[in-house]
């Protein structure tokens, strides 16, 4: 999940991987990267049904594809901190969603 070496300093940075990324989460998401000395360094929209479609933005039909996000940091804390934020917001939106449907 996070990679980083220490040569250069593009290599020292620390880097973590969040796959299928919800839509409706995305913007909240982005402003916590921002928020926390980190930084968006990809975001793409993957196909659900052909690996090898990939787009740098949002297709005009989203559904079927998945988005997936690369974020780096120099202080893997802050990677931490981002999943564990985005981990308590999708738990708590599945225990809301699961209240509803009682």
């Amino acid at each position: 999940m996070f990679s980083g070496n220490s040569g250069n300093d593009y290599t020292r940075y620390n880097r973590m991987e969040m796959r299928n990324v919800d839509r409706d989460i995305l913007p909240w998401l982005e402003d916590i990267i921002e928020e926390n000395n980190c930084r968006l360094e990809r975001k793409e929209w993957q196909s659900k049904f052909n690996s090898y479609v990939v787009y740098d933005y949002e297709p005009f039909c989203a559904d079927g594809f998945e988005i997936n996000i690369v974020v780096s940091s120099r202080d893997a804390s802050y990677l931490n901190f981002i999943k564990y934020l985005y981990d308590e917001k999708v738990s708590t939106i599945e225990y809301l969603n699961n209240c509803i449907t009682i």
